[in-house]
């Protein structure tokens, strides 16, 4: 089950930050219901978010450009899926971020988890790649909408 996500925002952002962001997945770490004996395993590589997280905040304006390379500002995001099964699939995102001037300490956390629900069965890829991409999307409205509000600390110069 090789699962490709690509999330797009609700709406463009209110408050943009005028500098370049370059974004880090250092892992993405899947665990759960599919690593039991005759279940369809979930390939998703760090990656896949990555150019996600990329192509969403880029469509979403938050920052003057955003990509994979250096840039004023780096944004980390280090990621874990976990499913549970009970009577339905339970899928739960949690992104640890940490957004910051890329030569120095972050300047601040921030933490999202969300779960969704999927079907009863994973019998094929699209069991898997709705949930996932929803919880996707809810995680990632949730921290740009976290970042933005806290533009002020991400501007360029004195204020």
């Amino acid at each position: 089950h090789r699962i490709h996500v690509t999330p797009a925002p609700p709406a463009v952002s209110p408050a943009p930050i005028a500098q370049s962001l370059q974004v880090i997945v250092p892992f993405l770490a899947a665990k759960g219901a599919d690593h039991m004996p005759g279940i369809a395993l979930l390939e998703w590589p760090a990656q896949d978010l990555r150019t996600a997280a990329i192509d969403y905040i880029q469509a979403r304006q938050t920052f003057a450009s955003v990509g994979d390379k250096p840039a004023d500002l780096t944004l980390t995001v280090k990621a874990w899926l976990t499913m549970r099964s009970r009577s339905n699939y339970h899928y739960s995102l949690r992104l640890e971020s940490a957004l910051g001037s890329s030569e120095k300490p972050p300047i601040k956390s921030y933490l999202v988890e969300k779960e969704t629900v999927g079907s009863s069965v994973r019998w094929i890829t699209a069991s898997d790649q709705t949930p996932v991409a929803e919880a996707v999307q809810a995680a990632l409205d949730d921290l740009l909408s976290q970042i933005e509000a806290d533009h002020l600390l991400y501007r360029d110069g004195p204020s």
